[in-house]
């Protein structure tokens, strides 16, 4: 039963078994080496894959986890794959066994029903074993793929009611035995995969991790298989500590938030997720109880392990950032995510959409809870997207290609206490880079005609969200096209008194007859010539809009963040002069006026 399985999986795990003891400053050098190691394994993945999901945007994480399955390190990756790659791992762990775990092992796993994310995120590990040969280290590399072998070319199907719609589930898998490739299974999987260039990745991943072996070896014959064990015990603790002290400094109480998502895929309105956060001295609960179960929903199931690790994403944003990211982080927090809600679905329901939606509702609504207790680290883990314009072909081989969406573009990135929003996109993503868009260009049939901020579309407060952009391309050939529109009806919400951000909108066949808006989800075959139309939304702002420096209002408009009506509507700013004469003035009496009407109108002393 999967709810057994995960409640099984995410249960605490004991420490490592040494003799040995180690000081601060070796506990801190051996993490380092842990550390430069997964970024070593993640870089040559970056270099070596063969699309542009990877050695582009590089949509991939490294993390090294322990004999007993507890996340000792990571790289410098996206962040929500830290935090859920060791679930895939202990469901590996539990068949070392039955699966003849040894020396020169690499594995593969991403069954959303057996610890992982969803299907596109393909897990690959391998074991490190000491010179007695005992399992001390397990290299692990996460990375998302564009194709899963299911039902629609690239692994979303919008309206999947099980997840063998959406491609191939596999709970655990050997790809190599003692160092000798098992090639049929490597071309069983390759065989499942519409992309030609899958099993480039697959190859780069697997020699990523072997590379990981390598030098992990290396660090253990430098110090020892047992103080290497001592110094993860020593990390893990130690950020467990420091965790417990961040949370004993915040009010006790319990702190609440709902948020929402516009629809599922078959356009039942409103799905809700619920969070409550419970502070006790040092001890932080965080609750899913509320979320939304009802079973007909259909694109909106979040796995298990996503939920888990969407919840920690949020919470390691709110505290102290030099907190090192391991599994001292779970082990200082209880997260209750109960059985048949959207976050933790019965077995076997799709979960392709569920790491856009309810995952980022999810940590949103952990932030707008928290914001109450630690407001300047307010910042959502977000990306309030719906599903990229995903822009399929296939070539002269019958392979497919795909404009993934994800090229160069402004949304999403919020403001927090004391800054603006800026960036191309949100803090969530980590090193996630959007890709140039003449790289998608010189791979298939797209045409890229416009990238430009849209005015008045960032969240208004104190500090302003960056505006979204409105991404408008033009397809040259027959393609398919896939949408599911999200975030119109409840963008995402601002802090401490921010305006929420602009809306998402969609149009396909645009400045023709055939125009029309996407208000629900769209798999469409575009004719070719035919232009998409996709405005992103902005980033929400912090704090209320009339405490702005009406100054750095002024320096909006010159710089078309704000129209001149968005300056007096939004924030209370009145400006005379004129914007082609450059010589826009702060009106300061009639711009004091107004503010104290804003703030009356909401009912806040200004």
């Amino acid at each position: 039963m999967s709810f057994e399985l995960n409640r099984r999986l995410a249960a605490k795990r004991e420490s490592l078994p040494t003799s040995a003891t180690v000081d601060a400053v070796s506990a801190a050098i051996i993490r380092g080496a842990l550390e430069t190691v997964c970024f070593e394994a993640a870089t040559h993945l970056g270099r070596a894959a063969s699309s542009p999901i990877i050695n582009q945007s590089n949509e991939r994480n490294a993390s090294v986890i322990d004999a007993h399955g507890r996340l000792a390190s990571g790289s410098i990756g996206t962040p929500h794959l830290t935090f859920v790659s060791q679930l895939t791992v202990r469901y590996g762990l539990e068949k070392l066994e039955e699966y003849d775990w040894g020396p020169g092992d690499v594995f593969l796993g991403n069954d959303p029903d057996f610890g992982g994310g969803h299907l596109p995120d393909y897990n690959v590990y391998a074991p490190v074993f000491d010179d007695r040969g005992e399992l001390v280290l397990i290299q692990a590399l996460q990375a998302h793929q564009g194709d899963t072998g299911g039902k629609d070319p690239g692994g979303f199907t919008l309206e999947a009611t099980d997840i063998f719609t959406e491609g191939l589930a596999i709970p655990c898998v050997k790809l190599v035995h003692r160092g000798e490739k098992r090639k049929d299974i490597i071309k069983l999987i390759e065989r499942n995969n519409r992309f030609a260039s899958f099993s480039g990745d697959l190859a780069a991943m697997i020699s990523g991790v072997q590379l990981g072996v390598r030098l992990l070896d290396d660090v253990i014959e430098k110090w020892g298989a047992d103080s290497v064990k001592a110094a993860i015990n020593y990390n893990i603790e130690h950020t467990e500590k420091c965790f417990r002290d961040e949370v004993s400094a915040w009010p006790d109480g319990t702190y609440e938030a709902d948020v929402f998502i516009d629809h599922d895929t078959q356009g039942t309105k409103d799905v809700k997720v619920h969070v409550a956060c419970n502070i006790e001295g040092d001890q932080l609960t965080v609750d899913l109880t509320g979320t939304d179960d009802r079973q007909e929903l259909v694109g909106v199931w979040n796995t298990f392990a996503n939920s888990r690790g969407y919840v920690m994403t949020q919470l390691s944003a709110m505290v102290d950032p030099g907190i090192i990211k391991n599994e001292g982080l779970f082990n200082a927090v209880d997260i209750i995510i109960p059985e048949g809600c959207i976050a933790h679905p019965p077995p076997n329901k799709p979960a392709a959409l569920g790491s856009f939606h309810p995952a980022c509702e999810i940590t949103e609504a952990v932030c707008v809870a928290l914001s109450e207790v630690v407001p300047e680290r307010a910042a959502p883990q977000v990306y309030k997207i719906g599903m990229p314009n995903a822009v399929i072909w296939f070539d002269e081989n019958g392979m497919m290609q795909m404009d993934q969406g994800v090229d160069a573009r402004s949304m999403d990135a919020s403001a927090v206490q004391g800054i603006d929003g800026w960036g191309s996109c949100p803090v969530s993503l980590g090193n996630l880079l959007l890709s140039e868009a003449e790289e998608a260009e010189a791979r298939g049939p797209v045409i890229n005609l416009s990238r430009e901020m849209t005015t008045d579309a960032g969240g208004a407060g104190q500090w302003r969200g960056q505006p979204g952009s409105l991404n408008v391309k033009k397809v040259l050939q027959p393609t398919m096209a896939t949408a599911w529109m999200v975030s119109s009806a409840h963008p995402m919400n601002g802090m401490c008194g921010g305006d929420p951000a602009s809306p998402y909108t969609n149009h396909f066949e645009v400045g023709t007859p055939n125009e029309y808006k996407i208000d629900l989800t769209m798999q469409a075959q575009l004719p070719a010539n035919a232009v998409i139309a996709y405005q992103h939304g902005g980033g929400a702002g912090f704090g209320y809009p009339w405490l702005r420096d009406p100054e750095a209002v002024k320096e909006d408009v010159l710089d078309d963040y704000v129209s001149i009506e968005g300056a007096r509507e939004k924030y209370g700013v009145v400006l005379t002069g004129s914007l082609d004469d450059y010589d826009l003035t702060v009106d300061l009496a009639a711009t004091q006026a107004l503010r104290k009407e804003m703030a009356a109108a909401k009912g806040v002393n200004p």
